[in-house]
């Protein structure tokens, strides 16, 4: 049996710290999350989606040098939005944190992964992405306290028909292990099962959502799909154990069936679905725990892109879950 940590996000794992930024108005819809590991967290990552905008995945291959990274940036803009990873590298040097290559202090090069998803579409002035202010200030921002819906990343995130965000949840196991995800949900798929206006991943009792009236569902299922076919959700999922590199990538690739559950269709061409997956402890996994943890990868994953829906408010002028099925939340 597993239970959510205290915050139920992903600062849950000891060692991690989140931060957002994000501009709203003005033109603007868009946003920087940062996950600071500045002590260092072994990285993973697996990528399913068509239309993937990375940075520094090959450095989280299992056959390469570098085994651990200090942050990873998750940031809207499409491709633009990259440089938001220039500021966390930046911030992080400028603190001594990274792959020592010389004997002084600041002889370092902090490994910073990045994905970005596509919400060109949310600014109403084509060319305002985040930049590397954005990811400095991501830095500047980051706590143990991560808020959800449309913030950060997730500020011009869109789901299917509603409007996405950034989500969190985080899974105790039996033997004390913590996992836990973050997720920027932005998918062409649907997050909302058009038959009963619930998430398709939902736990009613955990989630604390009843069936919503019909009427409500009804006006959901007549929602025109008119959403812009560039979408992408990205994400981390990390654990307090001591992973192996081949390890995390097992832990990453687990969470896809999080992904897989929660949005219906999942991995299209038009989506650039990422995971990384961090481990933030020491000490040997062998295979049952390994097993366990990856399937409560799965699970946070889930949750978190339900709790992304959940938290979410319209900003963008397309309508959050909470203002068309709002009888579902109790």
């Amino acid at each position: 049996m597993t239970h959510p940590g205290p915050r139920d996000a992903l600062t849950d794992v000891a060692g991690l710290t989140v931060g957002h930024h994000q501009r709203l108005g003005g033109g603007w819809a868009t946003g920087t999350t940062v996950v600071l590991a500045p002590a260092g967290a072994t990285g993973g990552v697996d990528v399913r989606g068509g239309g993937p905008g990375t940075r520094e995945t090959d450095l989280l291959d299992p056959s390469h040098l570098v085994q651990q990274v200090q942050a990873v940036v998750l940031t809207g803009g499409s491709a633009y939005g990259l440089a938001a990873a220039d500021g966390v590298v930046g911030w992080l040097a400028e603190r001594g944190h990274g792959f020592r290559v010389g004997p002084a202090e600041h002889h370092v090069v902090p490994i910073v992964p990045a994905a970005v998803l596509f919400d060109l579409h949310s600014s109403t002035v084509f060319g305002n992405v985040p930049d590397a202010a954005f990811g400095r200030a991501a830095c500047e921002a980051a706590g143990l306290e991560v808020a959800q819906g449309c913030v950060g990343a997730g500020t011009g995130a869109r789901a299917g028909v509603l409007q996405g965000g950034i989500g969190t949840a985080s899974a105790v196991l039996a033997d004390g292990t913590t996992v836990a995800a973050l997720v920027a949900v932005n998918p062409a798929g649907s997050v909302v099962d058009p038959r009963t206006g619930l998430p398709w991943a939902a736990d009613p009792e955990l989630d604390g959502l009843r069936a919503p009236v019909h009427a409500e569902v009804d006006a959901f299922a007549a929602l025109a799909d008119d959403a812009a076919r560039l979408n992408t959700t990205i994400g981390v999922v990390a654990t307090d154990a001591g992973l192996t590199k081949p390890q995390c990538r097992r832990l990453a690739v687990a969470a896809h069936d999080g992904l897989a559950r929660a949005v219906r269709p999942a991995h299209s061409m038009l989506d650039g679905d990422t995971f990384f997956a961090l481990a933030t402890g020491e000490g040997a996994v062998d295979v049952p725990r390994l097993d366990a943890i990856t399937a409560a990868g799965a699970d946070c994953v889930a949750r978190a892109i339900v709790h992304a829906v959940l938290a979410a408010t319209t900003v963008t002028g397309v309508r959050a879950y909470r203002d068309v099925l709002p009888s579902a939340l109790a």
